[in-house]
């Protein structure tokens, strides 16, 4: 199994496909053992994508100790370095796009197009919904929870009028097939710790690459104003809307070839 020494921990990895390099950033809980993901999308079909598993998270390393946004972001740097890319273009989605902006903000010139999916810059700009304030619901309670913020046109008469759909949607949302794993929760309290704090906001200005923002239409979790407010502060930035919640890369089939056609187009 691939693995690579950075920034202090060791990082699990992988690689596929042929094109342009592309890194690929994933959100709260990511772990590349979860089927399907990234690769068994449209992505590697027009890129030589990298991806991962965070600090804390799946198969990467998991110490004990406080973790911050710029950690994640170094983390994503050093790896990089580490496969011998001196800079790629960049997705990075829900938290993952946090750290993104890190990344772009920290190490400028490893970043050469950037999209930020479903995310937030913190601060005066708008946080993300706070996933640390129900920290303590899990497995079914999680989901139902989740469910009408995810996308805010589930309601409970949309979950009435739905029943089949919705009981999908809770299966879905309460599995954690490695939740029993040593380190497992550590890790996932020090992710949310990190991305209650992250406020990227007052530096946004300083990005000068590239970037699209893409965001779903019905999101709860990265408001629409969040979206607006984000493209306005970062200078030329393109704002795409998509027909879908928070999970709008799943929802609205041209939301990624729109990505794909943005990071190519240079």
């Amino acid at each position: 199994m691939p693995f690579a020494r950075a920034n202090g921990i060791e990082i699990y990895w992988e690689r596929a496909g042929a094109g342009p390099p592309l890194l690929f950033i994933s959100g709260t809980g990511g772990d590349l053992r979860v089927k399907p993901n990234v690769f068994d999308g449209p992505l590697p079909r027009s890129f030589d994508m990298l991806a991962y598993d965070q600090r804390g998270l799946g198969r990467s390393g998991k110490p004990d100790t406080a973790y911050s946004m710029a950690d994640y972001a170094d983390d994503a740097a050093a790896l990089m370095g580490e496969i011998g890319w001196d800079e790629a273009l960049v997705i990075g989605v829900s938290f993952g796009g946090m750290v993104a902006q890190e990344l772009v903000l920290r190490h400028p010139a490893r970043v050469k197009r950037l999209v930020l999916a479903c995310t937030s810059p913190g601060g005066a700009g708008g946080a993300s919904f706070p996933f640390h304030e129900i920290e303590h619901l899990k497995g079914e309670a999680r989901a139902r929870h989740l469910i009408p913020i995810s996308d805010v046109r589930r309601t409970e008469a949309w979950a009435r009028e739905h029943p089949d759909a919705y009981a999908q949607l809770v299966e879905m949302g309460a599995r954690d097939p490695f939740a029993d794993e040593p380190g497992h929760a550590m890790g996932a309290h020090r992710q949310l710790e990190a991305r209650r704090f992250h406020d990227a906001w007052d530096r946004l200005p300083q990005i000068a690459c590239p970037v699209m923002i893409a965001a779903g239409r019905y999101d709860g979790i990265a408001r629409p104003e969040t979206q607006e407010k984000m493209a306005a502060r970062i200078p030329g930035a393109v704002l795409r809307w998509f027909e879908g919640g928070h999970l709008f890369m799943i929802q609205d089939r041209t939301a990624v070839p729109a990505m794909a056609e943005f990071l190519l187009a240079a």
